[in-house]
């Protein structure tokens, strides 16, 4: 009865990633250029530019020429294999819904390593810009730092699924992988956006904002394209669960004490924690609310490997604030950050390294399912009946 709607809005979800990755690649590719020859074109400054305002980027770049230029051509080799797999998503998206297996392991293996290529340009910017010398400040160095380990580990996770004949943690591997990847164009559609709705900010500050709840946004799209692509009402060797009621009721409380503890702290920052904390809280309350009711409705429906997986996500979920508030003193006392830097760092990387996190666990369920189906199966097989010893 919901299949045509499914399909409708699956559809719809396709064409627009489709449109916003393709629409990118030219913007990834030429952003930049101009630090390498003044004048060069860069589609993404001149649409900046004319959204919001020539001031508004010109500023903001300013600030770049100095780190960008101690790693020029690294820089300019990621962002330019960047574009790159930008179109290489959602041709892999499209050879895997269509069922043209060579043609989907062919581009998987340029796609991966396309990957390692642009990930190494940005370890080499990373090593060598100080993470007071990022855009925005040390808590967004912390970020791409965390994205580049999250794109990579999981690409090499896909890998190792695949090759482990597991298509379905495959699947969500590579999902989550383009997720990540798919932090930059959304942060620059939020560059262009956000002045609308918070005027008189800088970049940096748009910045600082954005990303506070892009890691969540991308780690749920990921988890949704996986619930969608994934009909199946039970896994094999999957029974019970791993999330029963008391370890729910632990996440819920864990997850709403750290949460307070976070809000009463980011309030002590003055307007900009109040902006920050709403950018994280919103997004966050969407997912929740999404990933609490579609257990809920799993479970109802007698689907119960939608339902443990949703659950699995909705533990991670209540666990990232306990998570992001421990990162936060950790970067404080050992990475020598203000209050508000080390716990915006904690907070912007909370959701989505749970989210990594949690599909993990999730391929630990299924392998482990496997394994217990080929254990039984082992068992009930009939065993050879052997001849009785000849009399002496």
């Amino acid at each position: 009865m919901n299949r045509p709607r499914r399909a409708t809005w699956r559809r719809a979800a396709t064409i627009a990633v489709v449109v916003v990755c393709v629409g990118y690649a030219p913007i990834a590719m030429t952003e930049l250029w101009p630090y390498a020859h003044r004048g060069a074109p860069a589609f993404g400054e001149w649409l900046l530019g004319r959204a919001v305002s020539p001031r508004y980027v010109a500023d903001a770049l300013a600030t770049r020429i100095g780190p960008y230029g101690r790693s020029l051509a690294a820089m300019i080799f990621h962002s330019v294999l960047g574009g790159v797999l930008m179109l290489l998503g959602p041709a892999q998206l499209i050879s895997a819904i269509r069922r043209r297996r060579r043609l989907h392991r062919v581009l998987g293996v340029v796609f991966a390593l396309t990957v390692y290529a642009s990930m190494a340009g940005a370890a080499i910017y990373l090593a060598r810009t100080a993470p007071r010398d990022a855009f925005s400040g040390p808590a967004f160095w912390i970020v791409l730092a965390t994205i580049l380990v999250g794109t990579v580990m999981s690409v090499t996770f896909g890998i190792l699924a695949a090759i482990g004949n597991f298509p379905d943690l495959h699947q969500r591997w590579m999902l989550l992988c383009y997720a990540y990847l798919m932090t930059a164009p959304l942060l620059r559609l939020e560059w262009g956006a956000l002045p609308a709705f918070l005027p008189g900010l800088s970049m940096a500050d748009v910045n600082r904002v954005a990303i506070m709840h892009l890691g969540a946004v991308v780690a749920f799209g990921a988890l949704v394209a996986s619930r969608t692509m994934d009909n199946r009402d039970a896994s094999p060797g999957v029974r019970g669960t791993w999330v029963p009621t008391p370890v729910l009721v632990t996440a819920h409380v864990a997850g709403a004490s750290a949460l307070g503890w976070l809000v009463r702290s980011a309030m002590g920052w003055g307007s900009g924690g109040s902006r920050l904390m709403a950018a994280y809280l919103v997004p966050f309350a969407a997912a929740y609310a999404t990933m609490f009711v579609c257990q809920r409705r799993a479970g109802r429906d007698g689907r119960s490997w939608a339902r443990e997986e949703w659950r699995l996500h909705l533990v991670a979920l209540c666990l990232a604030p306990p998570f992001s508030a421990a990162a936060g003193l950790l970067f404080e006392h050992y990475a020598g950050l203000d209050r508000p830097t080390a716990l915006a760092a904690g907070i912007a990387i909370g959701c989505g390294m749970l989210a990594f996190a949690a599909t993990a666990v999730v391929s630990v369920r299924v392998m482990v399912g496997r394994e217990v189906l080929k254990r039984e199966r082992l068992a009930a097989a009939p065993r050879p009946v052997r001849d009785p010893a000849p009399v002496g």
